[in-house]
């Protein structure tokens, strides 16, 4: 009705989670973030928790609408109460599996042959586990699991881990998930929305679908907004919704401090929202969690060095024999992926796949070739330092020599 009313081409402030409506408030930039390294990193877990309507979803959506199918399979899962053994056949069916049997072994084999099949084909795998604080000790732990799936040295299954506030409490403090907790390399909890970011992201959506300043909304009404909903992004939804009802229905071209009144005593009578919120203190001058703690050095070390000029790096030699180590093992990961992929196909369907072992034989010159260029570069570099070194040397032995 007020899409309408107010000439808008949509709703702008839907409740159900959507990529186009997603804001860059500051709680959820970092949390971007966070997610971006722990994706780049491409193996163990990353975790994401939040009040309910904090925009979990929505920032997922937001990820996954920039995520290449080409590169990454990505498998959703919005988990009730479920065992261990539940929770792999639902894993198994999100990934497109159809398991014959009800037994946790076949699941399990179906899902490790499919991961292997999705690496071969140069796919990594994502799973997406959604309400995780409905997850019990046992079904996190076969999670954990699943993340031990591997190709030579490469992790075959990457996890994200979305929960309210107190599955970041379980995850921190049970003693039963040590081992789960060394493995999450990325976290952030979601916190409510500035007061001062509330106008900016009610503009942003009412933008989306066409708003050119009707109705107006007074300044005084994204504060109060702010104080009702605590900063939650659903919560404001609901009220600027039936703000703008309100509006249309008394044909109003400004939203004033009196309509908001009278929808929040409205919403309150209806139960339709609790009392209003305050907005936690900002836990930025706390410790956010084990995770989180281990990650942050990271994280600023990386920026400390996007920040620098670049420099000559100086490698020993056990470094560089290191690196040609974990050089050579890759090449030969590759080279045995294109031969067993060779042998297991008769002659018609080797003809169908040659042009992707040409692309991984290609993949691999390339790597040798950019390896090499990188050997060479290391050594140079290293016979410099040496000589400069040697060079020093003489110098002072000179000095010392004219000295006596």
């Amino acid at each position: 009705m007020f899409a309408e009313y107010y000439g808008l081409t949509g709703k702008p402030f839907q409740l159900t989670p959507d990529p186009d409506f997603y804001f860059r408030s500051v709680t959820h930039r970092k949390a971007l973030s966070y997610l971006g390294y722990g994706l780049a990193q491409g193996e163990g877990f990353i975790v994401i928790t939040g009040e309910v309507g904090s925009g979990k979803s929505t920032l997922v959506a937001h990820m996954m609408a920039k995520v290449d199918p080409s590169q990454v399979t990505v498998a959703q899962v919005v988990t009730s109460k479920l065992d261990e053994d539940e929770l792999v056949h639902v894993v198994a069916h999100a990934f497109g599996l159809e398991i014959g049997g009800k037994d946790k072994a076949s699941a399990l084999a179906a899902i490790e042959a499919f991961l292997h099949q999705e690496a071969r084909e140069g796919r990594r795998c994502l799973l997406v586990v959604d309400e995780s604080q409905n997850l019990s000790v046992h079904a996190l732990e076969e999670l954990r699991m699943l993340s031990n799936f591997q190709l030579g040295n490469h992790p075959l299954l990457q996890t994200l881990l979305l929960g309210q506030p107190e599955f970041r409490t379980t995850l921190q403090e049970h003693p039963d998930l040590e081992q789960l907790r060394q493995r999450v390399i990325a976290a952030h909890h979601l916190e409510p929305m500035q007061e001062a970011e509330v106008a900016d992201y009610m503009a942003y959506r009412l933008h989306k679908v066409g708003w050119e300043g009707n109705p107006d909304f007074h300044a005084d009404v994204c504060f109060g907004i702010h104080e009702a909903s605590g900063g939650i992004p659903r919560k404001i939804n609901q009220i600027a919704n039936r703000l703008l009802l309100l509006g249309a229905v008394e044909e109003r071209s400004e939203i004033d401090m009196d309509m908001l009144h009278a929808v929040l005593a409205e919403m309150a009578s209806e139960s339709a929202v609790p009392a209003p919120a305050k907005a936690e203190p900002d836990p930025e001058m706390e410790v956010e969690g084990e995770v989180e703690t281990e990650i942050a050095p990271v994280m600023a070390e990386i920026a400390r060095e996007e920040a620098e000029e670049p420099q000559v790096p100086v490698i020993d030699a056990e470094v560089l024999d290191m690196l040609l180590s974990e050089r050579d093992e890759k090449i030969a990961e590759l080279q045995q992926a294109v031969v067993e992929m060779a042998n297991q196909q008769d002659e018609v369907v080797a003809a169908a796949v040659n042009p992707q072992i040409e692309a991984m034989q290609a993949q691999i010159a390339k790597l040798e070739a950019k390896v090499f260029e990188q050997e060479r570069t290391i050594r140079h570099t290293l016979t410099m330092l040496i000589e400069w070194i040697e060079g020093e040397m003489d110098d002072s032995q000179t000095e010392k020599t004219k000295a006596a």
